[in-house]
């Protein structure tokens, strides 16, 4: 693993493990401060300082290299209203505000993790007259050779209520993210290679298959089972890595009426798993075996919360992966980075409007840990 800085004119510049932000960030000072043998701007690579150019091939040949995430995932248009109140039965009710834009909980996921620095491939459906709204994934550095458009089904989207408080409610319709075949999965999952990871939502269908086949190739797999059914209880989750579940879904899929509960129930039906469990407001846990870990959430004023798992668990699952968690060891220190870097991650994320529009850049985290972590 890299540890290194960017040294320009009065300034060190050290992210956090996140090299594409390095990257990016010397691309906006080549230009002023130029980039040959005698160029004031360097980086240090375990202690050793040099000009930029020397260490730039390297950094993005592990970019090329890393592990990659290959997202089985929902595409959604997200239909979003602001209202004063949740709708109630027989109620007609005036939004304040409306717009349109990219969701659905896999393109959200895919946005965060490729934005986080992760190497991420999207697997997913949209109808071939709604492609466009495919640019904000492409955009984001995600890989979207597997996304298949076609013509027999439309788009999924999402009706989202947004009130005052920043709270959401949403009705969703599947559409082509219910339209996953075997030959896609098939083609992604041999593109695999040792040490990926396999990311999954409860937003599309095949999802056992997918399970089963990337288990059978030696894969991680990320597992966030949200939206709840009953169908997920019944999938082979003995066969994930990781399970990623917020406090109803815990007691949902659990079958009780606490969270305590819920815990202890997972943690004894799944003694080998590890589980991520979302609080909130109350930051979130981490649990495998004897270990557990928790960190409270960055207090700020919410604005819209639509995409503020999503985006924690790109997060996360970047810097999980990054400072090499996701053995059967776990490193605390390195466990409590990842999810403090997520967290921050989420609290940036509520307090702008939207769902992938709303999902924060590196640099823009990296910032906000210092300022928040001084």
């Amino acid at each position: 693993m890299f540890a290194y800085s960017l040294h320009v004119p009065g300034r060190c510049y050290k992210p956090r493990k996140l090299i594409p932000s390095l990257l990016c960030k010397l691309d906006s000072y080549r230009e002023a401060c130029g980039d040959d043998d005698t160029s004031t701007v360097h980086i240090s690579a375990h202690g050793r300082k040099a000009n930029a150019a020397f260490w730039e091939a390297p950094l993005l040949l592990y970019l090329r290299v890393r592990m990659a995430i290959i997202n089985f995932g929902s595409i959604n248009i997200d239909h979003v209203y602001l209202v004063p109140h949740f709708v109630s039965p027989g109620e007609t009710l005036s939004s304040t505000d409306y717009h349109s834009v990219l969701g659905g909980k896999g393109a959200n996921q895919s946005i965060a993790c490729a934005l986080a620095g992760a190497s991420v491939k999207h697997v997913g459906s949209v109808h071939a007259n709604d492609s466009g709204y495919t640019h904000s994934i492409r955009a984001a550095g995600v890989d979207c050779t597997h996304i298949r458009e076609q013509s027999a089904v439309p788009t999924g989207h999402a009706i989202i209520q947004v009130n005052e408080e920043g709270e959401n409610a949403i009705v969703l319709y599947a559409g082509a993210n219910h339209a996953l075949d075997f030959t896609q999965i098939d083609a992604a999952i041999n593109e695999a290679s040792a040490g990926d990871w396999v990311l999954l939502q409860n937003e599309t269908n095949a999802i056992g298959s997918v399970i089963n086949t990337a288990f059978d190739k030696g894969l991680n797999i990320a597992f966030n089972p949200a939206p709840m059914t009953q169908e997920v209880s019944r999938l082979p989750l003995e066969k994930l890595s990781l399970l990623i579940v917020n406090e109803v879904e815990a007691m949902q899929l659990a079958q009780c009426d606490t969270v305590a509960a819920a815990e202890a129930e997972l943690s004894k039906r799944y003694p080998n798993l590890k589980i991520l469990l979302t609080l909130g407001k109350q930051g979130v846990r981490f649990m495998c075996a004897d270990v557990k870990v928790q960190e409270p959430a960055f207090e700020v004023e919410a604005l819209d919360t639509t995409a503020a798992g999503d985006t924690f668990i790109g997060y996360f699952l970047h810097s999980y992966i990054s400072e090499n968690t996701a053995d059967s060891t776990i490193n605390e220190q390195d466990l409590r980075a990842a999810l403090r870097t997520a967290c921050a991650a989420a609290a940036i994320c509520v307090t702008r409007p939207g769902a992938a529009p709303s999902i924060p850049h590196a640099e823009e985290v990296n910032e906000f840990f210092q300022s928040h972590t001084e």
